[in-house]
């Protein structure tokens, strides 16, 4: 039989256990969100899951997708024990939520098209969703313009090449603005006297090319990123939950196994990670 005295301090340190959050993306795109909830919640175990042997998932079919999304996931929530899941993908979340949520009974965070947000902060009333073509093409994004973008001018642009190219760039290996320039032209419309003032990043990968968008964008435009959002979901989800003295350094792990190259482990971090040779 446990002493008072045992029982006491096994109670103290589970107060003061770090939540484990458990960030989840096709591949490296959910560090942005990652980064943001970080943020907020310095204190958490953080376990960042790639699933780069199935990226890009916009070349799967919808039920071997959503069936994937939830083997990993299922296989890594029993390796963590999660207190909460994040998953940093568009794709992953317009097709795959209803699902997890139904499966599994630790609270899920998703990620979808701010355009809700957008509309309200756009002045022109003409903005533009950039996603994959995947996400662009889902019947979610469509209902959402459906419910709140009423009045307001919205163009779907679906990139195939810019995910991996945000991949690319972490791995140091850029490519030229052209490039860059050629997936984001469709985004900006001038016309009745009115341009695109707002874009919409439906794809977690493409804040890490802002400032190459900056760079090679016809004029300026508000490039909403929806990372700060959920970071704010994810500290409002976990403000029951003591902040933890010592949390430790974040983990990252990739599906296909393959350790990154020095390029990419460099870049990784910049984010705190420093994943294994």
């Amino acid at each position: 039989m446990s002493s008072p005295d045992s029982t006491a301090e096994a109670a103290a340190m589970s107060e003061t256990a770090p939540a484990t959050v458990l960030v989840f993306d096709s591949g490296l795109g959910g560090l942005t969100v990652f980064r943001e909830i970080a943020a907020v919640r310095p204190d958490a175990r953080f376990v960042y899951l790639a699933d780069d042997a199935g990226f890009p998932y916009g070349n799967l079919p919808e039920p071997a997708l959503i069936a994937r999304v939830r083997d990993v996931l299922g296989a890594a929530i029993s390796a963590h024990a999660p207190d909460l899941v994040v998953v940093a993908c568009n794709t992953a979340s317009t097709l795959a939520l209803t699902d997890l949520r139904a499966r599994f009974t630790v609270p899920f965070v998703g990620t979808v098209p701010a355009i809700k947000p957008a509309c309200a902060r756009s002045v022109s009333k003409r903005i533009a969703v950039l996603g994959t073509q995947a996400t662009v093409s889902r019947e979610y994004t469509r209902a959402l313009i459906r419910e709140f973008a009423t009045g307001c001018d919205v163009v779907l642009v679906g990139s195939p090449r810019l995910a991996g190219y945000a991949e690319a760039e972490l791995a140091g290996h850029p490519v030229s603005d052209a490039d860059i320039g050629a997936e984001i032209a469709a985004c900006f419309v001038d016309a009745d006297g009115r341009r695109t003032d707002t874009v919409v990043l439906a794809c977690t990968h493409y804040p890490l090319l802002v400032e190459r968008f900056r760079a090679t964008a016809p004029w300026p435009v508000d490039w909403l990123d929806p990372a700060p959002a959920i970071a704010r979901r994810v500290a409002a989800l976990l403000q029951d939950r003591a902040a933890a003295a010592n949390a430790p350094p974040p983990q990252i792990a990739f599906t296909s196994g393959q350790a990154p190259s020095p390029a990419l482990a460099k870049a990784l971090q910049a984010f705190g990670f420093y994943p294994a040779a």
